[in-house]
Order: C-alpha cells, then structure tokens, then sequence
C-alpha cells in the first residue's frame, strides 16, 4: 500500500508521515533520499536520526530504492524532491526521469507492505526563474501526480492540518 502525503515546505508532511509510520508499526523504517553535500548537512541528517529514536531502521538511497531490503515493512520515504533531484542530475531528460521514477514507485507497489511517500508541492508557488528550474518544477508535478495516482491514500498538508484527497 502506498500513502502520499504533499504539502509545502515546514507544512508539517514529515512529522505526520512519522507519526503515521508509529501508529502502524513499533519498529518502522524510514528512507532518506537527499546526498549529504556537506558537513552541516551531515549534521542535520544525524539530528534527525537522534530525534527518531531507535525503534527507527534508517536508510539512506539517492536511488533504486525499491531495491532496499524494505518488503514487508511500515516505511516512511523522505522525499520525492531530493530523491528526483538525484535523479534528474544523473538523466536530466524529463522523460528519462519520469521513466526512471515510475519504475521505482512501481516496484514499490508492487511490494508487500506500507510506504508513505512524502513529497513537496513545489508548484504552487513562484515560477521558475531558469529552464532547469521550470524543467524541474514540471517533473515534480508529473511525479507527484503519478504517485498520487496509484496511492491508495493521499493527503495534503497545510499549515500542520491534514487534508484527505483521496
């Protein structure tokens, strides 16, 4: 089962996804996406892992993440943004991203188990000042749309508030 949860950027989508994960498994696990750039990135994804506790097994993959051992599991993927970023920065043809996403959220689905998969609404906002960033901004609502699409759950996060959509 795939629930996707979006929303905009401190709308409160982790907490919620984390808390989701708790409510359905004492020992859940969560995937993170982003490629450690720096130092104080590290930091912060250390922070992080303190802050979830130890009942969390953490992952870290900036792709292929339907190959982790996670069948059968409560998982909580984090996010769709970085994780398209790595993408797009290793295809950088929108169609060749999507492509390649699709096939990971298909593997996903096709899993036993519980992903929740969060993901920012980055196109409700200002448009894109470059064609990288329209480009980017374009891939981001395909691929939400598609994970939406096959989730059997999907919310929206505002302000800390989930919404329902489906």
């Amino acid at each position: 089962m795939i629930v996707y949860i979006t929303g905009g950027v401190r709308s409160g989508k982790s907490r919620f996804a984390q808390e989701k994960a708790l409510e359905l498994s004492a020992n859940p696990v969560y995937v993170a996406t982003a490629k450690i750039w720096d130092d104080d990135f590290s930091r912060r994804v250390e922070r992080h892992k303190q802050e979830r506790g130890a009942q969390w097994t953490s992952f870290e993959s900036e792709m292929n993440i339907h190959l982790l051992p996670i069948g059968g599991k409560v998982v909580v993927i984090d996010c769709v943004t970085l994780w398209l970023t790595n993408i797009f920065m290793q295809f950088e043809n929108i169609e060749d991203c999507l492509a390649v996403f699709r096939k990971e959220i298909d593997g996903l689905a096709s899993l036993d188990g519980t992903f929740i998969i969060v993901s920012n609404e980055i196109g409700m906002g200002l448009h894109g000042e470059t064609d990288l960033g329209r480009k980017f901004t374009d891939l981001q609502g395909w691929a939400n749309q598609y994970v939406a699409s096959v989730a059997s759950e999907a919310i929206l996060m505002v302000s800390g508030i989930p919404l329902t959509l489906k």
